[in-house]
């Protein structure tokens, strides 16, 4: 970690800034495995407290206190699965990732094996996972340190603010600025994400 630091620090005089403001890194990684993936897709389009309310719902129907598995998604009904808080959409999805899981079509025993590229082509197969959500369990739960999350819209609000742009960078934008954050781009976005709490109020 001290080296990706170093690195970022003497490749971008901005992303110095916020490293100095924002302080030590500390990347809370996941298990690479299908309840964490369930989770990203419960997530989408969710403010922080409603997901994690409507997630700890759904775990504890299919799971209790143990890790969520497919077979715990399939052995409820649409009706349990809306009770819990989910909308027929993501009803859907998560039905989709725990059939294709079930089936062999998605081994997440395989995933740690594989490229980044191939782990986004091998995810965004299910219905639901798009490759924002495969770029999140890349860096979060396979700790590959070279992501960049250019359609993340927190990371495009934190370029905005710390670069001074009129307006939300585009992903072709965010490569060429982050050219010089390779092979760190995983923890220049952590601090990009973290730099948004830490914006003094005016």
């Amino acid at each position: 970690m001290r080296r990706a630091i170093v690195h970022l620090k003497h490749a971008d005089p901005v992303l110095r800034g916020i490293i100095e403001r924002v302080g030590p890194c500390r990347i809370q990684f996941a298990e690479p495995d299908f309840e964490t993936l369930a989770r990203s897709i419960v997530f989408q389009q969710l403010s922080g407290a409603s997901a994690r309310a409507i997630f700890s719902r759904v775990k504890a129907a299919t799971s209790g206190n143990g890790r969520m598995t497919p077979r715990g998604i399939l052995s409820l009904g649409d009706r349990e699965l809306r009770a819990a808080g989910l909308s027929q959409q993501k009803t859907t999805y998560l039905r989709a990732l725990a059939e294709r899981t079930r089936r062999g079509q998605i081994d997440f025993t395989r995933l740690p094996s594989l490229a980044d590229r191939e782990v986004i082509e091998h995810l965004v197969v299910v219905k639901g996972v798009g490759v924002w959500t495969a770029q999140i369990f890349l860096l979060f739960a396979l700790r590959r340190p070279d992501v960049l999350a250019t359609g993340d819209l927190g990371i495009r609000s934190a370029i905005r603010a710390a670069y001074r742009l009129r307006t939300l960078p585009t992903a072709a934008k965010i490569e060429k600025l982050a050219i010089g954050w390779h092979p760190y781009c995983s923890v220049a976005c952590w601090y990009l994400w973290r730099s948004l709490e830490a914006i003094p109020p005016a």
